[in-house]
């Protein structure tokens, strides 16, 4: 389709659809648009809008809504990605700046991002893989039970609690922890297991039990760390959307479920000029998700962790695609800060 008009006609078609999820007559396009043509000619473009595959009369004598082929030729035709406003930025930079480790970023970010696009939000957990152990805590919680905590240089904190098999005075945690640091502290955190496997050489005998535990713990930590995983937020709109999915919503919310299926779909993405991947319909290749879209953009040290919404093919692209270009923005820099 090279025809201005039609473009306008299509681009007319999307934009009211989206927002009211009805079939779009010529007259209301005639009545909403300033398309500064006869009803007619939108009659004929929007027959050949039809023609290309672009829209399609969902009933005999109903107005056309979009096909995905139409979505797609839609997206491709946007420009520049309209900014937020000043008061969405403002808002997205409070939040963000003021959480205090990773982990409390990524997930203000997929809840924020949930709330700014009424889809559902996808975030990546980015690999850290130079990072180093910058603390370990040992707190002891009473009735044997002790909080094992793991902070990465990058600012990731992770931890559990765990039952020693012993018990172990402050004293002798604070000792432990002493030893933890003085061989893992500045190590790599892929290293953390290998080299706390050495540690109860170096202690009192009746420390072994609760360091092995304790070692333990620290090495299911740092292998944790290294594992590929989602962060998801808003489900709830999804299932806002139901009518949008003609079979069964079900399948699309098990989806969200499976961190493989999520993690393929964000690898099979490829971002365009804009540095936004938008993926619509049965271009994701697995199969539950071929009713859904997808908007993601990489974030982060060198942009290798992706972040995005997922909704229905009835998704307000250009909103998403400035929302989550933005919200990458900041939080990339939060991240380099």
């Amino acid at each position: 389709m090279t025809e201005p008009r039609r473009l306008e006609v299509l681009r007319a078609i999307v934009e009211d659809y989206v927002q009211s999820r009805e079939p779009v007559g010529s007259r209301a396009l005639l009545d909403r648009h300033n398309l500064g043509v006869s009803a007619a000619t939108i009659r004929n473009d929007m027959a050949s809008l039809e023609e290309e595959g672009l829209i399609v009369a969902p009933h005999t004598s109903s107005g056309r809504i979009p096909t995905e082929k139409g979505y797609r030729h839609f997206v491709d035709q946007i420009g520049d990605i309209k900014p937020l406003s000043s008061a969405e930025r403002r808002a997205i930079a409070a939040l963000l700046e003021g959480s205090h480790d990773v982990n409390d970023v990524l997930e203000n970010t997929v809840r924020l991002l949930a709330g700014i696009t009424r889809q559902v939000a996808l975030i990546q957990v980015p690999h850290y893989s130079n990072a180093t152990v910058r603390h370990i805590e040992l707190v002891g919680l009473g009735a044997g039970q002790t909080l094992v905590v793991l902070i990465a240089s990058s600012g990731k904190v992770d931890q559990r609690v765990i039952l020693l098999p012993s018990p172990v005075g402050e004293d002798e945690l604070g000792r432990l922890r002493t030893l933890l640091l003085s061989v893992l502290g500045s190590k790599p955190i892929s290293q953390v297991e290998r080299l706390s496997n050495g540690i109860s050489d170096l202690l009192d005998p009746r420390l072994v039990p609760a360091a092995t535990a304790v070692t333990e713990a620290l090495g299911a930590l740092a292998r944790n760390s290294a594992v590929d995983r989602i962060i998801t937020a808003g489900t709830a709109n999804l299932a806002r959307s139901n009518i949008d999915f003609p079979l069964s919503i079900t399948p699309v919310l098990e989806a969200l479920e499976e961190q493989v299926v999520l993690l393929r779909l964000f690898s099979e993405l490829e971002q365009d000029a804009h540095g936004i991947a938008v993926g619509i319909g049965t271009e994701n290749q697995y199969g539950p998700l071929t009713e859904a879209s997808v908007v993601a953009t990489g974030y982060g040290p060198g942009e290798q962790a992706m972040i995005g919404v997922l909704g229905p093919t009835r998704m307000n692209y250009p909103t998403s695609m400035a929302a989550v270009r933005a919200v990458a923005r900041y939080l990339s820099r939060i991240l380099a800060g």
